[in-house]
């Protein structure tokens, strides 16, 4: 609104005092804005100008809701903010740490503290623990170690070459899943994640040996319907609550009427870190245990067992020892003889079938056994006590035959490692063991294992989900296949005479199959030679990792 008046000055300009201008609106409510502006006329002479009078709207709050609002808020923070936008906080380099810092930091660090014991200080956290971590110990340590039969005195105060003595920072770690409070502090979500990477491997692995010496005429296929049924992510909570750890779980939930999915996720994480640390401070057996005692986990149990199919009949026998279903106990309980051939001799008469002389002096045996025993290093000096036992599993393995003249000529030499490279198309029909699936379930096991241990002692800082996705890239099928296709040993695989073309010039068969004998050969050495083997096949001879310099 805009209001115009003219005005003359008064007669007398040369007046010292300032004129007097008064102007009155009836428009009250409005702020009046005047304006005196002196034009410069063509007259100089001229005494009059004029005033602009403007009343002004006063500026009304806006709703909170509404859009003009929002407008001028975001255009309002364009004006601030910088047009450039940053890279992501992923992406911004960080600077390098001190090396003085850095060497405290190493120095000061748990996982270095244990030399004897590589793996374990590697999974133990990577800074000491505070006092919030303590304090969550003195509060449900003591419950937890109660629920899983473990002596309630500190672990601490056992002695250094003690491997128990890192227990009790190690149950704590178990029980720190993603979910909980605790979980913000680097180095306890790290080392949970850690333990439960491990932890996975180890009960597929325990499981895996117990199936396989319980049922020694089943395949493969049914023993891994039976883990899944125990240790599938439905069973977990169910073993939880039989421990009574379900409140140290959810310590302010009850499991009992939280969603599926919410539960199903810690208590998968859980159950995972507490078997890898029960693992790493006291072994095998105490695994089996913990599984089958306090967890309460039946393996004849309806839920656990495999589905109806059509069953191979087996012709062949099996030791006396697997006549009856063994027990947990019995696998615990077992001790190899002092003069065994071999590192796992039940397991190893479970997995290769008798009978195997039949096939002594074939065309494999002659053709192209030197070759495999060239490529993987066999036989492998053993400082036995007896030197009769390496000439004996030398000959038992087929990899000796030029010890054979040295022992009697009645010992048959049995042509395990023929073994490996029988594909099933060849003689399971007719003899349903007579093939490397066996071999391959307990070897794919123990390879898995022993690539997660790698991956833990070699990287200290990484988190468990970069190590799980760092697992997984290494050890995928066409992976593996390609390893064992590096060094020409697919072409010794034993096919049917039917499908031997269909396998070598298809690729989506052929790599399953090398995948397969990659698996059965792991699973030969580790029965054979024990863990140590495993590694030396898996980075010295194949070269998982493929850091060795390679042939021009």
């Amino acid at each position: 609104m805009e209001l115009s008046s003219s005005f003359l000055l008064p007669p007398k300009p040369c007046s010292s005092s300032p004129p007097n201008f008064s102007f009155s609106c009836s428009l009250s409510p409005f702020p009046i804005q005047v304006f005196i502006r002196n034009f410069k006329s063509r007259n100089p002479t001229s005494q009059s100008f004029r005033i602009f009078a403007v009343a002004l709207e006063p500026q009304r709050e806006l709703p909170g809701n509404s859009p003009q609002r929002l407008l001028k808020e975001l255009a309002e923070r364009k004006k601030v903010t910088s047009p450039k936008k940053g890279p992501p906080r992923r992406f911004i380099l960080r600077p390098p740490i001190d090396d003085n810092k850095l060497a405290e930091r190493f120095l000061n660090s748990p996982q270095l503290s244990l030399k004897s014991f590589p793996l374990l200080s590697s999974c133990l956290p990577s800074s000491r623990l505070n006092n919030a971590d303590k304090t969550w110990m003195d509060e449900y340590l003591l419950e937890a170690k109660q629920a899983l039969g473990y002596s309630l005195e500190p672990s601490e105060t056992l002695g250094d070459d003690n491997p128990a003595k890192q227990f009790d920072a190690l149950l704590y770690l178990a029980f720190q899943h993603p979910s909980c409070e605790r979980t913000k502090a680097r180095h306890v979500r790290s080392g949970h994640s850690r333990l439960s990477f491990l932890g996975q491997y180890v009960i597929e692995l325990a499981l895996a040996e117990f199936f396989l010496q319980r049922y020694p005429r089943e395949s493969p296929g049914p023993m891994r319907e039976r883990v899944f049924g125990l240790i599938g992510k439905k069973s977990l909570p169910r073993w939880i609550k039989a421990a009574s750890l379900q409140n140290l779980v959810f310590p302010y939930d009850d499991m009992d009427k939280m969603p599926r999915r919410e539960k199903e996720g810690p208590v998968k994480s859980v159950f995972w870190a507490l078997l890898g640390a029960i693992y790493l401070c006291f072994g095998m057996p105490e695994v089996y245990r913990v599984l089958f005692e306090v967890f309460g986990m039946d393996p004849d149990e309806e839920d656990c067992q495999p589905k109806l199919r059509r069953q191979l009949q087996d012709v062949d026998y099996v030791c006396a020892e697997f006549e009856g279903k063994l027990s947990w106990q019995d696998i615990v309980a077992y001790k190899p003889p002092a003069d065994a051939l071999f590192a796992h001799p039940r397991l190893f008469r479970a997995c290769v079938p008798p009978g195997m002389h039949r096939f002594r002096g074939n065309i494999w045996d002659y053709d192209s056994r030197s070759q495999v025993m060239n490529t993987l290093g066999y036989p492998l000096e053993m400082t036995d006590r007896i030197p009769e036992i390496t000439e004996a599993r030398n000959i038992e393995l087929g990899l000796g035959l030029q010890w054979a003249s040295v022992v009697s000529s009645d010992v048959e030499c049995l042509i395990y490692l023929q073994l490996c490279f029988m594909h099933p198309s060849k003689y399971k029909f007719e003899h349903p063991r007579f093939c490397y699936e066996r071999l391959e379930y307990i070897g794919q096991k123990i390879q898995d294992l022993v690539m997660a241990e790698r991956l833990l002692m070699k990287h200290l800082d990484a988190p468990g989900l970069w190590l799980q996705q760092r697992h997984r890239g290494l050890l995928m099928n066409k992976y593996c296949g390609r390893y064992l296709r590096a060094k020409h040993l697919h072409r010794v695989i034993i096919y049917d005479d039917r499908v031997q073309d269909t396998y070598e010039h298809n690729r989506r068969k052929r790599n399953p199959a090398t995948t397969a004998v990659q698996q059965a050969l792991h699973g030969l050495s580790y029965l054979v030679y024990g863990k140590r083997d495993v590694r030396r096949l898996m980075f010295e001879v194949f070269d998982f990792e493929q850091i060795q310099p390679k042939e021009v």
